[in-house]
């Protein structure tokens, strides 16, 4: 058999300095190459694109959507009130009664429609809801939170606390049952990009909601809990998060590895949310986010409202009036700061970000 001058090389360079072979290995590529097949470049690829690059792109685009979402939410409860005054001061100003615009019209429904679902949700006996879910098995609150789902999300809320302040796996197990039909109904489905583009945009309303569920909790906590809680809340909450970005990594890895899709299908989605962000009119409106923050705002000031009405000192009217006023030119206050921050940060993002993928587009044309 002929001996092999290369192979023969090799070995006496590797005889004569051991260092330079081992520099030699790490920069010979596939460090397992010996013992495993060359295998398809292209499934390689996939294989990537499911495990690094989609998740990365997917979970970015979940937060951008979520800031959209938060900015929605800041503008119902800044925006919109000084729209209203505004245009009350108006009509007081010139004394006239002029037909509201379609604008003007959009903002008092909204408001209408949000002082009644804020006073309806005072109707609502928190506390005895709280104790009839408490009151039901493990298994049974899987059940109770979908169906209270098509409900209202008072009562989401309620039993995700009841969950969270049990000594027990409750939390647990509602999280596994709820995300494993999340995943169920989900994965093994096919889907167009244009569904998967709705879909995605759903799990970003529903980081949203899970949120304001947070902060009914916390309120709950704040008012109610006994003893050290704190730390057991962050635990159930990051448990509660945690559990939600996993399980939305894995149902779109699986979709776009299954329907062939690739990761930089959720660059476009954040490339047409950054265009909405910046007003940008689109063609296809099937494209827009859609969020409508009137559900969580209810939630949030009905959870609030008592934490407020324990700062009120005791005294007369007028000297409680005057601290209710206070109060909320306060919050106010802070509410409009917020939305000017996260505002002013979503534009120059979406700047950024359209200017990157136009620059990325030339390059590659």
């Amino acid at each position: 058999m002929a001996k092999d001058p290369n192979l023969l090389g090799e070995v006496s360079r590797a005889e004569r300095s051991p260092l330079r072979y081992f520099i030699g290995e790490i920069y010979s590529g596939n460090s397992l190459r010996s013992t495993i097949s060359v295998g398809n470049e292209k499934k390689r690829q996939r294989v990537y694109n499911t495990m690094f690059h989609l998740p990365l792109r997917c979970e970015r685009l979940i937060c951008a959507g979520f800031f959209v979402c938060l900015d929605s939410f800041l503008s119902l409860l800044t925006i919109m009130p000084a729209r209203i005054l505004m245009t009350i001061w108006r009509l007081l100003k010139t004394r006239q009664l002029q037909r509201p615009n379609a604008a003007e019209l959009s903002d008092f429904a909204c408001f209408l429609v949000l002082v009644m679902g804020v006073g309806t949700l005072q109707l609502t006996d928190i506390s005895l809801i709280y104790h009839f879910i408490r009151g039901q098995g493990t298994v049974k609150l899987y059940v109770v939170y979908n169906v209270l789902e098509v409900r209202n999300m008072i009562s989401q809320a309620i039993t995700l606390s009841t969950c969270i302040v049990a000594h027990n796996n409750a939390l647990l197990a509602l999280l596994v049952s709820n995300n494993f039909a999340e995943i169920k109904s989900n994965v093994f489905k096919r889907v167009s990009k244009d569904n998967l583009h709705s879909l995605v945009y759903y799990d970003v309303v529903e980081r949203f909601h899970i949120t304001a569920f947070v902060l009914f909790v916390l309120a709950q906590n704040i008012l109610e809990a006994e003893g050290p809680w704190f730390e057991s809340f962050l635990t159930n909450a990051l448990m509660v998060y945690m559990c939600e970005v996993f399980i939305d990594l894995i149902k779109h890895s699986f979709l776009s590895k299954f329907n062939d899709i690739k990761p930089d299908a959720y660059s476009e989605f954040l490339e047409d949310l950054s265009k909405q962000t910046l007003n940008e009119n689109s063609e296809d409106h099937h494209k827009n986010l859609t969020f409508i923050p009137l559900a969580p705002a209810c939630v949030v000031i009905r959870v609030l409202a008592p934490i407020y009405a324990t700062l009120l000192p005791s005294g007369p009217l007028l000297w409680r009036l005057f601290w209710i006023i206070s109060w909320s030119g306060l919050t106010y206050i802070m509410l409009a700061i917020w939305k000017i921050l996260v505002s002013l940060s979503l534009r120059s993002l979406a700047t950024w970000y359209l200017k990157q993928r136009m620059d990325r587009k030339q390059h590659m044309d």
